[in-house]
């Protein structure tokens, strides 16, 4: 212990902002108290309530964080993921696991690799606009993720057609946000409202979603 009561041992929340800087350069101090709020990150505290951060702790601020700004998911289903890889659980969601980081892009046989499609599938998901091909013919780790989460969904009997009015929704949403951060004064200030909305329109569309379902669990609609 320093002379003004600091922890000698672990990373100090200002040391940990300035690791965390260098990708996320909008975090702050707030941030990652917010964070330890939502129990994403636990430091430990010293006898005094100063608190330390293990490299572990850093790597979990990374996830979360990269998860929010890439993956545009809501820190609920950030802290389901983070909680069950925390209980050893074995199946984790195979889209964050295999898909290439953000930034680098793959070939046409490495996403059917990686998402574990055939051919037919990835066709039927360009037809249907649910998957777009970048310049030169190679897809980004968003395309991955959605090549996973559809052969995911194909086992509970829900095809590339079927799924067409996501693609919609999602243009429709993309449309509204775009709008909103039109205003926005600097383009760090259009990105933040960007970022934020996207949040919470992943997080709108799973509540509406989930009381829809609740509301006609009843009345179940077979797919056409």
């Amino acid at each position: 212990m320093t002379a003004a009561g600091r922890p000698r041992g672990g990373l100090s929340i200002g040391a940990v902002l300035s690791l965390l800087r260098t990708d996320f350069p909008d975090v702050t101090i707030s941030k990652i108290r917010f964070l330890e709020s939502e129990g994403l990150v636990r430091p430990a505290r010293t006898a005094s309530g100063y608190r330390q951060f293990t490299s572990a702790d850093v790597d979990r601020l990374r996830y979360v964080l990269s998860a929010q700004r890439d993956r545009y998911l809501p820190l609920k289903v950030i802290k389901e993921q983070l909680d069950a890889a925390d209980q050893g659980a074995s199946k984790v969601v195979r889209a964050v696991d295999l898909s290439p980081a953000a930034g680098h892009r793959v070939t046409r046989e490495d996403l059917l690799a990686r998402a574990g499609i055939e051919p037919g599938v990835l066709a039927d998901l360009e037809q249907h606009g649910l998957i777009r091909a970048g310049a030169g013919g190679f897809y980004d780790h968003e395309a991955v993720q959605i090549a996973s989460t559809v052969r995911a969904m194909a086992e509970h009997g829900l095809e590339a057609r079927h799924l067409r009015p996501f693609r919609v929704a999602a243009d429709r949403e993309v449309g509204l946000v775009e709008q909103a951060a039109v205003a926005a004064p600097r383009q760090r200030d259009r990105d933040e409202v960007v970022r934020e909305l996207a949040a919470l329109s992943v997080t709108l569309h799973t509540l509406l979603v989930k009381v829809g379902l609740r509301d006609g669990v009843g009345n179940p609609v077979s797919p056409r």
